[in-house]
């Protein structure tokens, strides 16, 4: 399939004529990303990950749009957008279901803690087509499956270098690319991302930095 990296945590992948697009927030080329999709996977209700006007409008412009998201999310798309209501779908950790012909496993339930006088909000993971993994801000680890792809969120206020760097090593994917990478700047980003290529590689991890817009092969 093909993979396409948008600004921060947004993901786009291609399958079989088939568009299926992750976590298009407000850090990202939400409109461009949508463009076409299918289906739309969403980790949590943090706005870098959810562009709630950008998904209304995508939802009342394509009647065959789906959107699969934690209860909160999309209870919430719903009110803001009625008419495709059905369309809307609730997502609870441990499930499986199929969103565009593309195959999906649910992972994890909650955010990571960013501070304990901030409350701690649904979050979902996504394994597609046992292949890619979007964490979205959690560093929950898939049991019972290999990935092949991980998505590494690179950095947040919720995480430290060491804190991905294990991940990275935990999951043990052949490959990974950064998303959640927004909040860095170029020194910030070499410095991390150095950091997951070295230590990760030793554990049979190729990781490579994706460009804005910049697709792959997965």
């Amino acid at each position: 399939m093909k993979l396409t990296k948008y600004t921060h945590a947004c993901v786009r992948l291609e399958k079989d004529g088939q568009v299926l697009v992750l976590d298009p927030g407000t850090f990202s080329e939400t409109a461009e990303a949508l463009d076409g999709a299918h289906a739309v996977l969403i980790t949590h209700e943090h706005g870098d990950h959810v562009d709630v006007p950008a998904m209304v409008t995508a939802l009342g412009a394509a009647d065959g749009l789906a959107v699969f998201a934690p209860a909160g999310v999309a209870a919430h798309l719903r009110e803001e957008a009625p008419q495709a209501a059905e369309r809307i779908h609730a997502v609870e950790p441990g499930s499986t279901f199929d969103a565009a012909g593309f195959s999906i496993r649910s992972y994890g339930g909650q955010h990571a803690l960013i501070h304990p006088q901030i409350p701690i909000v649904a979050n979902i993971g996504y394994l597609v087509d046992g292949n890619v993994y979007h964490p979205g801000d959690s560093f929950i680890i898939p049991d019972g499956l290999s990935v092949q792809t991980l998505l590494v969120p690179i950095h947040a206020p919720w995480n430290k270098a060491g804190e991905v760097v294990d991940f990275v090593i935990g999951v043990r994917a052949p490959r990974a690319f950064q998303i959640h990478d927004g909040l860095l700047n170029g020194t910030g980003l070499k410095m991390v991302e150095g950091h997951v290529a070295r230590l990760g590689g030793k554990y049979g991890t190729t990781f490579t930095h994706l460009a804005p817009r910049e697709s792959v092969e997965v």
